[in-house]
């Protein structure tokens, strides 16, 4: 049996940050004895987990968000020869300079920021990406190598986000559109507010599930329509029987790089609960669902108002077939994203 260990503080994102969990319970479900270690100082906690009288695993993993942690826990691995694998999830730098633009990249606190992470993503001796946008930016700005490179999926926690058949509605009902996550620019949730402003199509009940900066802009523009309902977040163990009275799913559609290099949670969710997605055609997909005009997924653009719109317009058009869209949603789920592929990954990387 291989020993994982989790090494690092979460922070706000704990270890039950859903990409945590799942990569959790699918090495557990493969054999490994997975443990956890919450270092006090980030900085000193090669010491600390000696001092402790940690056992010795067998692979050390640093969880995402916890680029602080990485330095001391490759230097325990390299002291006793033990592989650290890192899955970053986001690049800080990116994050900073390309989401929330407080760097220009061409600044001294930008380059200095994009030199002290490559030097980090160069210390783990595997990195895992989450999509294959995200894995060729690590090897063009970072300079990983493609043979350190492994994509995992985030994928969903298969014991809430199960199958759920669609049900059609009466077709004097209208459909139910949901989206969920935070209200912020990467998700494009002010271009999804601008189409549901200016739909013109059969009638729609549109759900807006979470919080963030962006709501109150969104709150505002469409205050004037009964047919939009604002409702806050609640507990994870909750959202799966709020999202399978819906006919769909709502993805994300922003415009930044990043936004083109992610697949969001609710995408993996919904497409777990087989429901129809809608979201924005990017480079983040594997070709084979881009090209797959049956794989559940209804495709938008990224920043047009006009594409969400058309989507939504296509899913009434086939409003008697939301049933078979939906099984083929799940099968796409299956195929690509479930935590059988993250199985089949974490075997190689893990080298089981």
């Amino acid at each position: 049996m291989k020993s994982v260990l989790f090494w690092g503080r979460y922070g706000n994102y704990g270890p039950d940050y859903p990409r945590n969990r799942v990569v959790e319970s699918v090495m557990s479900g493969l054999g490994c004895r997975v443990s956890r270690f919450l270092p006090s100082l980030s900085m000193l906690a090669d010491v600390e987990y000696s001092l402790r009288g940690g056992k010795k695993p067998d692979v050390i993993w640093v969880p995402c968000f916890r680029q602080r942690d990485l330095p001391a826990a490759v230097r325990y691995g390299h002291r006793y020869d033990i592989p650290v694998i890192f899955d970053p999830l986001i690049s800080s730098y990116d994050k900073q300079v390309n989401e929330r633009h407080k760097f220009d990249a061409d600044s001294m606190r930008g380059r200095r920021l994009l030199e002290q992470e490559r030097k980090l993503f160069l210390l783990a001796d595997k990195l895992i990406a989450d999509t294959q946008g995200h894995a060729d930016y690590y090897h063009e700005m970072h300079g990983v190598a493609r043979e350190r490179l492994f994509i995992i999926p985030v994928g969903a926690e298969e014991s809430l986000f199960q199958a759920h058949p669609l049900a059609l509605r009466p077709v004097d009902e209208p459909l139910e559109l949901v989206f969920f996550g935070t209200f912020i620019g990467l998700q494009g949730v002010d271009v999804l507010a601008q189409a549901i402003q200016q739909y013109d199509g059969p009638p729609v009940r549109w759900r807006l599930l979470g919080d963030g900066p962006m709501r109150e802009q969104c709150e505002q523009l469409l205050s004037a329509m009964p047919q939009v309902v604002f409702e806050p977040w609640g507990p994870l163990q909750e959202l799966p029987g709020r999202l399978v009275t819906s006919d769909a799913i709502l993805g994300i559609f922003g415009t930044s790089d990043k936004a083109r290099r992610v697949i969001p949670n609710k995408v993996y969710q919904g497409l777990a609960l087989a429901r129809p997605v809608i979201t924005a055609r990017t480079p983040a997909y594997p070709p084979a669902i881009l090209a797959n005009e049956q794989s559940g997924l209804l495709w938008a653009e990224s920043g047009d108002p006009a594409s969400i719109i058309a989507a939504v317009k296509r899913l009434h058009e086939r409003r008697s077939e939301l049933p078979i869209i939906a099984e083929a949603a799940r099968c796409t789920y299956e195929n690509y994203f479930s935590n059988r592929v993250i199985a089949d990954v974490l075997r190689t990387v893990l080298q089981l």
